[in-house]
């Protein structure tokens, strides 16, 4: 019996390459089938703006690939798991390396230190490419894939949504910081204090004019007599202040993890409720973590004699297991956006309660 954790280094590198290219494999088959299913509902849309044509639309593809590479990278590990150990207890190659002595635990130990390198990748992809191609994206998407404002200091934001009282204002881009800041497509509603809108007030542009917000080349339309007339400029919201529109208009998906962490302070500092924020930080860290696990809740699909007809079940199992990983944490992070969790513990239990019970599965089984 070994009593080291890794088995010799020839089958430890041979099994990490088997995992590894695996891994490639079925992540390009679910991205390359995912991006064209995505650009059959967005071309169109697209194409629809003035001016764009098959440069925007290969665009568009290189900013929703980083998404779709980074969501689907632990269901990439998983099935990678699954038709890797598959594949090795059908040749029995799973049976010679217990017969030379190693654990459960040691012939999958490659394969966890593979996927503790792809967690480790994951969360420098999404650090440096992901939150940039989700900023862009939501930019361009709040503009209908039309023009996006050139990039000033703070970047640029988009769907800004606050309220002033009874009233609303809203923008499809922000750019800019402080009183510097740039509202691009902006309604504005005066509401009665019931709620019923009296009057809308759309315009291309907004700027501070200290105090409230500058509409350029305003179209004013009176709900109650129905008219609609054009304003040279009017000025709205005077209750809301540049720090104000910075804080409601942060988007946790396009921030850093660092950058995040600041806006958390921010926010704390001036009372806000951070739980959504807090959650989404955390599972900045446990979200790449996911696929560590996928070797351990896949593993049972290594074991048992590959001639007794149940591997196919030990398969189905091994998917069951990282599936409902995913519905598990998908429901935490929800329930922890809207204050039902705690942000730690929506963050971290379900990769906890899965590690133990993938664990508990390996050792009762094998061990």
């Amino acid at each position: 019996m070994q009593l080291d954790f890794f088995p010799s280094r020839t089958l430890t590198l041979y099994l990490a390459k088997l995992f590894v290219v695996r891994i490639l494999a079925v992540l390009v088959m679910l991205v390359l089938v995912l991006m064209a299913l995505d650009l059959l509902s967005a071309t169109g849309k697209i194409l629809a703006a003035e001016g764009n044509d098959q440069a925007d639309i290969l665009r568009y593809a290189g900013l929703r690939l980083p998404q779709l590479i980074s969501r689907f990278l632990p269901y990439s590990v998983l099935l990678a798991t699954l038709i890797t150990l598959v594949t090795l207890n059908q040749n029995s190659e799973v049976v010679a390396m217990k017969a030379a002595g190693l654990s459960a635990h040691q012939v999958l130990s490659p394969l966890l230190l593979t996927a503790l390198v792809v967690c480790l990748v994951s969360f420098g992809f999404n650090e440096r490419i992901v939150t940039r191609a989700n900023a862009t994206l939501k930019a361009w998407e709040a503009a209908e894939y039309g023009p996006i404002p050139p990039p000033v200091a703070g970047g640029v934001r988009s769907s800004v949504y606050l309220t002033d009282g009874t009233n609303i204002l809203s923008a499809a881009t922000l750019t800019g910081r402080g009183e510097n800041i740039v509202l691009s497509g902006v309604t504005w509603y005066e509401r009665a204090p019931g709620g019923i809108i009296r009057e809308q007030v759309r315009s291309p542009k907004a700027t501070y004019a200290a105090p409230g917000w500058r509409l350029e080349r305003a179209t004013r339309f009176d709900v109650a007599g129905a008219i609609t007339e054009t304003l040279p400029r009017l000025v709205v919201g005077q209750s809301l202040s540049p720090d104000r529109i910075m804080l409601q208009s942060i988007d946790p998906d396009a921030q850093s993890f660092w950058e995040l962490s600041a806006s958390i302070d921010a926010y704390e500092a001036a009372g806000r409720n951070t739980d959504e924020m807090r959650a989404k930080w955390w599972h900045r860290l446990s979200g790449p973590l996911s696929a560590l696990l996928m070797p351990l809740l896949g593993s049972i699909a290594a074991f048992g004699l590959a001639r007794s007809g149940q591997l196919f079940v030990r398969a189905i199992i091994g998917m069951a297991l990282g599936f409902a990983f995913f519905v598990v944490d998908n429901a935490a992070l929800a329930m922890g956006s809207f204050g039902g969790y705690p942000p730690f513990l929506a963050a971290w239990a379900p990769f906890f309660l899965f590690l133990l019970l993938g664990e508990t599965v390996l050792v009762r089984t094998e061990e």
